[in-house]
This record gives C-alpha cells, structure tokens and sequence, in this order.
C-alpha cells in the first residue's frame, strides 16, 4: 500500500475506500519491517486489528478526524491494557488501568494505536536507549533518532505510522523532529492535557505531534487539543515580522556550519516571500540554574516512588542535584517570570522568532544509559541548547526540517518560536509560517528505503 499521510489516510476511510482494518495492517507490515530500528517497547497487533475493526463499524465514522489512522504513542503516558515502563526496569510491568486523556481522545478521533514507542529512562536525555535497546536514526541508523521521543521519532520517518505522540520537556519532540527531518511542535501552556509523570517537571513538559508533514501534525493537534480550527493551517496573508538568531545560548556550545546554513537558507527564503527577515541577537538567560533545578528537580520527584538501585547511574545523579536543588530553594518563580518578561519585551518587536533547533548533528547511537552521568549531560548541552528555554517559559515552539548535513549524513532543522496567545493563537501562527516554509521548501517525507 502506498505510504499514505494521515490526512489523506483519514479521508480515504471516511470515504470508504479504506478500510480501518487495512490501514493498520499496512502499518504493522511496515512496522515488522522496519524493526531493526528500535522504534517500539509494544506492538500491538492483534489489538490494534480488532480495534480497527470497532473504527470500521461505527454509525459516525464519516464524520471522525482520525478515522482509521494508525498512530503511535511515546512510553510514557498510559495505554490501557499495556504496561508503561519509561524506559526503566524500576517501573511496573502491569497494564494501566485507563487511557490518558490524549489516548482517549484520539480514540474517539477513530485513530487506532498499533503500538507504543521507545524511550530513554524516564524521559530524562536526548537520545533514546535504555536496557529495552537502542533506537536508531532512519536517515543514518549509526546516529540517534535523538530523545526522548525518538522512537516515534523513528516510527514517522521510517513510515511505519504516519503520525505518532510525543512529548516534550526540554525538547523530547523538537529535538528528534529535526534529527529525523520531521515537522514536530511544542504546544504552550495549557492548550493540550499534561499530565505527564508526577508533576510534568514542573509544568515544563507539553505533549504534542511528530508529523511527516505540517498537515497531519496540525490534524493530530487539533485532536489532542479538542480545537479543530487548528487542523487547517493557512499561509500567513501579510508579511511577518520574522526575528533570525542564529547566536548560541550558552559559551559551552558551538554552532555546527552546516545547521548555522540551515537557519540562513531559511531566512533567505522567508526574505524572498516578502516576510520582514532580521537577524537578532537573542537575549537568553546567562544563569541556567533555574532551567537545570526544574530539569533535575522533575526527574527526582517521577523516581520518587521508583527502586533507586534499578535506575540508571545518569538518573540516580540526574534525581540526587533534583533534591539538592529542591533544598536549596533553587525552584522560585521569580527567576522565570523575571525571563519571561524581558522575553516579552523582546517579541513586541515580532511576530515570530527563528533559531536553529540544534547546534550539532545527534549523537552516535548507543549505549548512552551505560555511561555516567557528565558525558551524558556534556553531550546534551552541546548538540541541543536551543529547544529548552521554550519549556522554561511554557511558550510554543517548533521544528521544521531545513535542509541536509552531507558530512553527518542527518537532516537540518529550524525552531519557530512564537509567543503565546489566547485558543492557540500562538501555535496557529507557527503552523501558518510552517505551511508555507513546506511549500518553499519542501522535504522528504521518509527516510530512503521506507514507507513503501
């Protein structure tokens, strides 16, 4: 069957000229197919057939969002009758009694889960291995997909779904979006449930898509959301006030040439449709203290209730400087809301703000959970500084594929920021810039040797 987006997926079983049952068939071939990469903790096939069967028989079918399409969700929200192991041998090995609330309402969408994907141990680095494996990159599978949603990162670019679930609290969807050359976003605060872990690191994780392209992302949105104006994004009607800051956010990262050609090949392109293009210099935060507190602080409270001597050395250390930073009082808001303002004042300026989504190509892939905790966080720092201040902050941000890197063998990528605006006002200026970058500049949808 030809790889279908789930936009046109969904309208083909509305139709009736696709079955539910032969969508999901379809994706569970490519899936065992594609199995070398790692991309799955579950597959659910005789479940996911016998749920599609239920979509095929619904009096409303003509009239769902996601009718029959075949999704994927990331190893960290509950799928009931499955187990939810974040990436850990500490946690429980019983199926979860209920769907979180964005399984839920994708079900309702008529999606059908056909499994559930990798991730590193509880969520906490960018690249996606953990004792259940090693997850690969589709483009180069000698590289990481990234983390910690790189195993539906990898799922998408290989085709075997056509949209997957992500999650993202210092980058976890932008971060393999643009390791995998997909279109990924980061809503803002509020607009989609959390409900992630404990406390969601402290409210700075958001769930969100990784898409193919901007319409299916946008469609699985819109779903998650219960917004359904946000599934049909349109070009921008007037010239944007676009901001291009290509400076690194901290004195420990060096930009990568090639992801810094990315960003300027975007901008020249945005130029030439008339967009008002100016590159700025970007005033991110010089004390990373509260970003790292809420990072490791979110980390200890999710080990809380877990074996201590069954997680990963990384994480023991990761949750250890969380509780150091909860005594040292390292959590206050004022620090936060005092960036936030000041960030505020920047974007009176613009509209939108452009940044590279990485300053270096992921990591090889590999036994990263096996290593200490400073490589880990060495390598974290240096590949993927952008994508965190977002989360801090709690505004939308995505990724958008940008191009080729010819020595790493990867794709490129650029982050829209924008700031945040009442009903996903924020997020639909995102997806309006994103759909017409698409048009301009146009990716591959798969990786070579997928999606067929």
């Amino acid at each position: 069957m030809t790889l279908l987006t789930a936009v046109e997926s969904a309208a083909a079983v509305r139709s009736g000229t696709l079955t539910a049952v032969d969508a999901t068939r379809a994706a569970l071939a490519r899936i065992e197919a594609g199995v070398r990469l790692g991309a799955f903790q579950v597959v659910r096939a005789e479940r996911a057939l016998a749920e599609a069967a239920g979509v095929d028989a619904r009096a409303d079918l003509s009239t769902l969002a996601l009718a029959g399409v075949p999704i994927a969700i990331k190893d960290n929200i509950p799928v009931a009758g499955e187990p939810m192991r974040d990436g850990s041998a500490a946690t429980s090995a019983t199926p979860q009694s209920a769907d979180h609330e964005i399984v839920a309402r994708l079900r309702a969408a008529g999606a059908v889960i056909v499994g559930i994907t990798r991730v590193p141990e509880l969520c906490v680095f960018g690249t996606t291995d953990s004792v259940y494996g090693v997850t690969r990159n589709p483009w180069n599978p000698e590289r990481t997909p990234g983390g910690s949603s790189g195993g539906s990162a990898a799922a998408v670019a290989s085709g075997q779904v056509p949209v997957a679930h992500g999650n993202d609290g210092m980058g976890s969807v932008r971060i393999p979006a643009a390791n995998c050359g997909l279109f990924g976003i980061k809503p803002g605060s509020g607009l989609v449930p959390q409900d992630i872990g404990v406390d969601a690191w402290l409210g700075m994780s958001e769930n969100g898509p990784l898409a193919t392209t901007v319409a299916d992302a946008a469609l699985l949105l819109s779903v998650m959301a219960g917004r359904p104006e946000l599934a049909s994004p349109v070009e921008p009607s007037r010239p944007l006030r676009i901001a291009i800051a290509a400076g690194e956010p901290s004195p420990l990262v060096s930009l990568d040439p090639e992801w810094r050609r990315g960003l300027a090949e975007t901008a020249a392109a945005l130029r030439a449709a008339g967009h008002l293009v100016t590159e700025v210099r970007f005033p991110y935060d010089p004390n990373p203290l509260p970003l790292l507190a809420r990072w490791f602080a979110g980390t200890a409270t999710d080990a809380e209730t877990l074996d201590g001597a069954r997680l990963e050395r990384r994480v023991r250390v990761h949750a250890r400087l969380g509780r150091i930073a909860r005594r040292a009082g390292l959590l206050k808001n004022a620090p936060v809301d005092r960036l936030r303002a000041r960030v505020h004042g920047f974007f009176a300026d613009y509209d939108l703000l452009l940044t590279p989504t990485l300053a270096q190509p992921g990591p090889v892939a590999g036994n990263w959970h096996e290593r200490g905790w400073w490589a880990n966080m060495v390598s974290n720092i240096r590949y993927a500084p952008y994508p965190s201040t977002w989360n801090l902050l709690g505004w939308p941000a995505a990724s958008i594929p940008a191009g080729w890197h010819a020595t790493a063998k990867v794709p490129l990528a650029v982050q829209i920021v924008a700031e945040p605006q009442p009903d996903g006002a924020g997020e639909a200026l995102i997806l309006s810039l994103a759909t017409q970058l698409e048009r301009l500049r146009p990716w591959p949808r798969v990786a070579p040797g997928f999606g067929e």
